[in-house]
């Protein structure tokens, strides 16, 4: 049932992109097709009022409809090389995203957000560390980020290496952070190996909420901050073969 849906949005984006596009696009006298850039949406680098105006819902609603539009390719378009030096004097960006190392998962991309809009840390697995606790205490309590988004991914490797119990070099101590994933996930049906694609998904899942039990167990200040209200922590899963973000409850 699961092939089957991701089959139904895979045909749906693809019907959406050609849709989308061709609003876009006109022949010219010549022939060509040019690009109406009248239609197409710019974004620029984002200000201090403007993130601090900025809600945890509007900003998880944000990167929502970013994915959306990454899904039917209608990305927004951005002058990076203006970006760049918009963003010298200061940043603030309205979210920081944990995510994989795998290059198959472009995060801005994957959100349609561009230089100055959040921050991204990346490790194997996306699990939680000291280090990566304080990067996300700097982006949230300094530089005043208003969403964490823990985000896994179908088909990491990480999380096949640590099912499959492999043994190499420093990845094996980075692989037993996924372990307490592993031995949580017991609901689906068939044996647990990284060969069970939905045995795989649901460690992911539960990868990606052991994270953020973490996050507030390790970290009185953003804790605080979540009780508050000032910020929101939140977790996800990229399913690859569709681009699209499910966002956990």
């Amino acid at each position: 049932m699961k092939e089957y849906f991701r089959l139904f949005v895979f045909i749906l984006a693809c019907i959406t992109t050609l849709s989308v596009g061709a609003q876009h696009l006109t022949p010219s006298e010549s022939g060509k097709i040019e690009i109406d850039e009248s239609q197409i949406l710019v974004e620029e680098i984002l200000t201090a009022e403007e993130r601090d105006a900025l809600s945890p819902n509007d900003v998880l609603m944000e990167l929502r409809a970013g994915n959306e539009r990454f899904v039917r390719s209608d990305l927004t378009a951005r002058n990076h090389s203006v970006q760049i030096r918009e963003s010298v004097a200061g940043q603030y960006p309205k979210a920081i995203v944990l995510s994989c190392v795998d290059s198959r998962v472009p995060v801005e991309d994957v959100f349609d957000k561009g230089i100055g809009d959040m921050f991204v840390a990346r490790v194997a697995g996306n699990f939680i560390n000291k280090d990566i606790v304080g990067s996300m205490e700097f982006a949230c309590k300094v530089a005043g980020a208003k969403l964490i988004l823990v985000m896994g991914h179908e088909n990491c490797g990480a999380i096949h290496a640590a099912i499959d119990d492999v043994k190499l070099g420093n990845i094996t101590s980075m692989l037993s952070n996924i372990e307490p994933a592993i031995k949580i996930s017991n609901v689906v049906e068939g044996e647990k190996s990284s060969k069970n694609r939905l045995f795989v998904h649901e460690v992911s899942e539960n990868n990606v909420r052991l994270a953020i039990e973490k996050i507030k167990k390790d970290s009185p200040i953003l804790n605080e901050m979540k009780e508050n209200g000032d910020i929101e922590i939140m977790g996800a899963v990229y399913d690859m073969d569709t681009g699209v973000v499910n966002f956990l409850e």
